[in-house]
């Protein structure tokens, strides 16, 4: 491990060998707290490169637990998180709404490091109990539409790090990492991005997968999801292109019309006035657009604003809250 930080804070890169060795080692518990923190350090001060982020995809998925929802083709809606913008759980309830439109969702989520609420923290607010049990992710699928995939009962090889993200509070690589090591595995991906090297690197890796349909998200403005606060940067299986708001047939919002509020409390009232049709206008519209995001990946026939006609049917219509109702009714018992 020594020799691994040398070369980092000598200012070298690592193969993507080195990236799936090093993370075998950290998370097989070989690696102390104070190595591991500067490990994580590091790669808040320079971009990850392609091969970096490949090796460590590969090292988490290795270990990982995986589930075959492939009968279903589902959709993952899953942001690196990280932005330092504090928005609502805009992805999460995009899930929902997706859901709500028919498209199947296998949702990936963890609780948030430098934001107030992340998507578990909400879920468990609200009632909701991860679980790993393949049988009953297969139900709440069939059922509600949609599973939510708690990310530390899947992959074992966070328990090393978990602590210490926690204490750091700050992004890290495992950031990058979420979208990248859904262990369901889909085909269908709609990510939000933090940085545009980020949204470059996820190009390249999704790119190298024949069957992946996927839409890249980042904002002009730093948000790792349609903002609707100004451009979009989209890369797709279409090549990139830069959306605007009105090519959603929405208006353009402002930062404050999407803030997240400073508790969990907050967040969670939030989410359930967007779910119940009783949101701003801002707030369910910011919604929309995502959930339009994803419902384009899956029905390539929509543009954005077919695509958000629909997603917007989902939510008015309260298909989208009946998911949430209806996910939250298989919740393992305790």
């Amino acid at each position: 491990m020594k020799h691994i930080l040398n070369k980092l804070f000598d200012h070298d890169i690592l193969t993507r060998r080195e990236a799936y060795d090093v993370l075998k080692i950290i998370t097989g518990g070989e690696v102390n707290d104070g190595q591991i923190a500067a490990f994580l350090t590091v790669f808040g001060m320079r971009s990850i490169t392609v091969e970096e982020l490949a090796g460590f995809r590969d090292a988490m998925l290795e270990q990982a637990l995986l589930i075959d929802l492939s009968a279903y083709n589902p959709i993952d809606l899953c942001g690196t998180g990280g932005d330092q913008k504090n928005t609502f759980n805009i992805s999460t309830l995009a899930s929902f709404v997706t859901a709500g439109a028919g498209i199947p969702v296998a949702k990936h989520g963890n609780y948030g490091v430098s934001s107030v609420s992340g998507s578990s923290n909400v879920m468990e607010h609200l009632g909701f109990r991860f679980t790993n049990d393949t049988t009953l992710l297969t139900r709440q699928i069939e059922s509600a539409g949609i599973t939510f995939l708690h990310a530390p009962l899947f992959h074992p090889a966070m328990k090393a790090v978990g602590p210490i993200r926690k204490q750091l509070g700050v992004k890290t690589f495992f950031n990058m990492l979420g979208p990248l090591v859904n262990p369901a595995k889909p085909k269908l991906q709609s990510v939000g991005v933090f940085s545009l090297q980020l949204a470059r690197n996820y190009e390249y890796l999704f790119q190298n997968e024949p069957e992946k349909q996927y839409a890249i998200l980042h904002s002009h403005q730093g948000y790792d999801e349609v903002s609707l606060t100004g451009k979009t940067r989209l890369a797709s299986n279409n090549g990139v292109s830069d959306v605007l708001p009105k090519d959603f047939g929405l208006q353009t919002l402002q930062p404050e019309d999407i803030y997240g509020g400073d508790s969990i409390v907050e967040a969670a009232e939030i989410f359930m006035n967007v779910l119940n049709n009783e949101g701003t206008d801002a707030q369910k519209n910011v919604v929309i657009a995502n959930a339009a995001t994803a419902i384009a990946v899956a029905k390539p026939e929509l543009n954005l604003h077919q695509a958000s006609i629909t997603a917007r049917g989902s939510l008015e219509s309260g298909k989208a809250l009946k998911a949430f109702e209806a996910l939250l009714k298989l919740t393992p018992t305790v």
